[in-house]
């Protein structure tokens, strides 16, 4: 989130470190490309999902209850009726602020989670003036973490077995403290991360924002100490090798720049980093832009994933991400593989992409459907045993 005396020359100041590696990176994922394959194209939407939000401020329950009845209608009749190669429809992965429970709130995402309209996973907002603490971060996401899957059946166990783990989006984009002190504070927050049992953060890309870091279009392991500012500032992709990764992974969407538009006949690039929103319209130009950032595992070539993301309560973007333009969309993209030929379509929630993730890790190829399970097991799928139950 960019400081309102945010000049532009600070702008391009901050966005240097990408831009410059920018033609590197298209350049290996071109190479990287490899004709003749069928290919697998997983897409998996974070929803930054915040039912409190208004321009104006903060809503008040009843209004936020009601906001998530008519968005779960909604979904059920527009983008939730899209299906998949494999019959999977399309859907959302929830990502619900920690700082902002509600009781009431997620028993109603919950449902929708059993309903097949997308897993909850894990938002928060670094509240307050200050910068924030490592103990309270720790503190709000613990408890947020234990409400979901011991209240709520939300999130997951790695094997069924063990702690709750969970997907992260940093609000305010700050991850890890990099945003120059602002909107976080905590330059520890990646350990505590790992520690707490998070297994992927979703949050970038972020660009224009001070928060993007160097690397782009890659899923990868942080390549500095977790306990220090911005251990995700480099990294190492992942590969299949066997190996198990270091959580967690940094799971980027695509950032790559649009070169339609022109101004004075000379074409002004912009920024497409994946987002559902009005003010980029859905096509299959988009599409194909957002495939071309080629995000693999290294030696899984023809599994490509696409981490998009959207704001499910700003009201002016609602069509994009799951009313009529949505479907549409989504629709023509199905059709438009099945005329191709060439690709199969995945809908994922960001534990089945993980879990595609660590199968290709370990080797294994073929249809991606056949390991959205891989790994991390959903605790609303799996039995209650007295062990596993915690009150709350």
């Amino acid at each position: 989130m960019l400081p309102e005396n945010y000049t532009n020359l600070e702008r391009l100041r901050s966005n240097l470190p990408w831009l410059v590696r920018y033609p590197f990176v298209r350049t290996r994922a071109f190479l990287e490309r490899t004709a003749f394959e069928r290919k697998h194209i997983i897409i998996t939407v974070a929803n930054h999902f915040e039912p409190a939000w208004s321009e104006n401020g903060f809503l008040d329950h009843k209004t936020q209850v009601q906001r998530l009845i008519e968005y779960r209608k909604a979904f059920r009749t527009q983008a939730g009726t899209v299906l998949d190669t494999d019959g999977t429809p399309f859907r959302h992965t929830n990502f619900y602020p920690a700082e902002q429970y509600d009781r009431e709130l997620l028993e109603i995402m919950a449902e929708m989670q059993e309903e097949g309209l997308g897993e909850v996973e894990v938002h928060l907002h670094h509240e307050g003036d200050e910068p924030d603490t490592p103990e309270n971060f720790e503190r709000t996401v613990v408890t947020f973490r234990d409400i979901l899957a011991d209240r709520h059946r939300c999130l997951s166990r790695l094997d069924g077995r063990g702690g709750p783990m969970y997907a992260f989006v940093h609000g305010n984009l700050a991850l890890a403290n990099s945003c120059g002190g602002r909107f976080c504070g905590v330059d520890n927050e990646m350990q505590i991360l790992q520690d707490t049992g998070c297994y992927a953060d979703m949050t970038l890309p972020s660009a224009p924002d001070e928060s993007q870091v160097p690397v782009i279009n890659r899923i990868y392991e942080c390549g500095n100490p977790l306990d220090q500012a911005v251990p995700h500032r480099s990294g190492t992709r992942v590969s299949a090798n066997g190996k198990d990764p270091l959580l967690p992974l940094i799971f980027t969407g695509p950032l790559v720049l649009n070169w339609t538009r022109r101004m004075a006949g000379l074409p002004l690039p912009r920024i497409d980093d994946g987002a559902l929103a009005a003010n980029q319209p859905l096509d299959l130009a988009r599409f194909g832009r957002w495939r071309s950032a080629n995000i693999t595992v290294d030696g899984r070539p023809d599994w490509i994933f696409i981490k998009l993301y959207c704001h499910g309560f700003f009201d002016h973007d609602q069509a994009v991400s799951i009313g009529e333009d949505a479907k549409r969309f989504f629709s023509e993209l199905m059709e438009y593989s099945t005329r191709r030929g060439d690709m199969d379509i995945h809908f994922a929630s960001a534990r089945e992409a993980f879990n595609m993730v660590l199968a290709a890790i370990d080797g294994h190829g073929g249809n991606p459907n056949d390991f959205r399970d891989h790994r991390l097991q959903s605790i609303m799928k799996t039995p209650i045993s007295a062990e596993a139950v915690v009150s709350v």
